[in-house]
Parts: structure tokens; C-alpha cells; sequence
């Protein structure tokens, strides 16, 4: 888990971010930015860059290494306090909460606005970047990523889907996205994973998923990684979350993918309810939804 740098945040001065943000230039053209570049980039004098180093490497939000010179990069947490104060000069949001989740791709925390929202760090490559870099096709392309390019491509590719299905599909509204962050809505209800259905609710909740996966192929596009960690189930119905591996329906592999989804909630729904489940063959489900024929399939009935 990477450290919660709300605490850290409120210390900051001016000078600190345009230092995070010349260091943040540098890492694009390469992994440790040259001391004498740090102060290029970020357009302080010498001696505020040394006392800007400091303050920043004592609070975790900067790393150094020498290797053939002196070089420094951001940690995950200075990438954090760069999106946090983008965030606040929008007004987007105007305090910080507890954290609402934490896994090996994201942090999630409820933040202050108008309403109580939720601000998702990306995280993906921080803990297994090669694997991440192998399965995600927005890094697939380049030979030298960054964790921080990794988590970045992955929060837009989220932010775009999210945007291109709300409100025809039951998401996250979403709010704001600044470099791997989402500002989104806050979701009610429980994960599937830990609901516990009455068994007059297991149909209704399968079909319930089945046709936002329905209306999300109708927007144009495949959540592409459904499972029942990536569903919320309240009074109202059900929400699906985690949209960073979407793809969209032209996608060379959408029909695949579409088909790899509804196996993986049919096999949870037959493992956790057996005696609810009949075989259905996902492969006719995924075809209606493609057809948006689903009522046609009534999976499980």
C-alpha cells in the first residue's frame, strides 16, 4: 500500500510542487532526472532546489540514486500530491477522508465536495509491473514505462469508459481525472463478493448484471475484467465498477472478452449457489448481448 500523503499535502508550498512537477517533466525522457536538469525543469535557483529536495525526501514524496550522477524521481506518494493539487485548484474536491478500499491496482478514499465522492489512485506496475506491462495493452507498445505511465494510461482508459456508458449503464458517475486519479461517485450497497443473497435474489441479481453488460455493449464497450469483485449490489440494484481494462466493441478481442466475462460471473454464481444454478452456455449469453437479445437467453431461469 502506498502512504496516505493527505497529511503531508496540507504542508506544501508552491515552490515544493513546481519541484514535484520539474521532476515529473524529467521522468519522460528519463528513469532518474540529473540534478542540474531538476533545476531546469522545475525553474527554481540552485539553493531552492536543494532545500525543495530536502523537504520533499523527508516527506517520502521524492527518491535519489546515484548512478553515473545524482538523480532523483518521484514516489508513487509525490505523484499523489501532484493529482491531489490539481484537484483542489479545480475545486473538484475540498478535503480528504478514510480510505474505502486498497488492492493491488488502485486506492480508493472518500474525499469531500458538494457530497462525499470517492478519488481512486491507480496503482498498476507497483507491485508486479512486468506482469501488468505484459497484460495491458495501452504499455504493450513502448519498451521504457514508468509505474507512473502504467497507472496514468490505466486511469484514463477507466475515466474514457465510464464516460462513454453513464448514465445507460449503472457506474460510477464520473467526476474528474488528473494523471492516475479518478474523482468519481461514492457507490452505495456491498460488494458481490461478500453479499449474502437470499435465495429468492440469486436469479435476479445474475440478470440484473447480465443486462448492464447488455447496455454497456449498446454504448460500445466490454468491461473486459468481470468478476464479483467488480459489482456492487444495494436495494437499488446493481453497480459495476473497475473499467480500466474496458475495451471497446471494435476491439479485435471485444467478443472474446464479452464471453470471458459472462463465464467468469455464471462460474461464481454456480460455485457460491449450486442449488439455484443450472448449466447455461455462456457462449449463447454472450451472443444475445451481442445481438441485444437478452431477454431472448433469461440465463438461468
Amino acid at each position: 500500500m502506498v502512504r496516505n500523503v493527505a497529511s503531508e499535502f496540507l504542508e506544501l508550498e508552491p515552490e515544493d510542487f513546481y519541484l514535484l512537477s520539474g521532476i515529473e517533466h524529467g521522468m519522460r525522457f528519463s528513469r532518474w532526472v540529473d540534478r542540474e536538469k531538476v533545476t531546469e525543469f522545475s525553474r527554481l535557483d540552485p539553493e531552492e532546489v536543494d532545500y525543495r529536495l530536502d523537504r520533499c525526501e523527508d516527506r517520502e514524496l521524492v527518491e535519489r540514486k546515484t548512478v553515473h550522477y545524482q538523480g532523483f524521481r518521484l514516489t508513487f506518494e509525490g505523484y499523489d500530491a501532484l493529482a491531489l493539487r490539481a484537484f483542489t485548484e479545480r475545486d473538484t474536491i475540498r478535503g480528504f477522508g478514510a480510505p474505502l478500499g486498497v488492492g493491488k491496482e488502485s486506492d480508493v478514499y472518500e474525499v469531500q465536495s458538494y457530497k462525499p465522492l470517492a478519488l481512486k489512485f491507480h496503482r498498476e506496475g507497483y507491485t508486479n509491473f512486468r506482469e501488468v506491462r505484459r497484460e495491458r495493452e495501452y504499455t504493450s507498445e513502448h519498451r521504457h514505462v514508468s509505474w507512473f505511465y502504467t497507472a496514468r494510461k490505466a486511469a484514463e482508459r477507466e475515466y474514457e469508459a465510464l464516460e462513454a456508458v453513464y448514465p445507460e449503464v449503472r457506474v460510477p458517475r464520473p467526476i474528474d481525472q488528473n494523471r492516475h486519479a479518478i474523482v468519481m461517485e461514492k457507490l452505495p450497497g456491498v460488494e458481490l463478493s461478500r453479499a449474502e443473497l437470499d435465495q429468492g435474489q440469486v436469479v435476479g441479481v445474475l440478470d440484473l448484471v447480465l443486462r448492464e453488460l447488455t447496455a454497456a455493449y449498446r454504448a460500445g464497450y466490454v468491461h473486459a475484467d468481470m468478476s464479483e469483485y467488480n459489482v456492487f449490489v444495494d436495494t437499488d440494484g446493481v453497480t459495476i465498477f473497475d473499467w480500466p481494462q474496458a475495451v471497446p466493441t471494435d476491439h479485435e478481442n471485444a467478443d472474446e472478452f464479452l464471453r470471458r466475462d459472462v463465464a467468469n460471473l455464471m462460474r461464481y454464481f454456480r460455485r457460491k449457489y449450486p442449488q439455484r444454478m443450472d448449466e447455461e452456455d455462456a457462449d449463447a449469453v454472450a451472443a444475445a448481448i451481442r445481438a441485444d437479445e437478452f431477454d431472448t437467453v433469461r440465463a438461468f431461469r
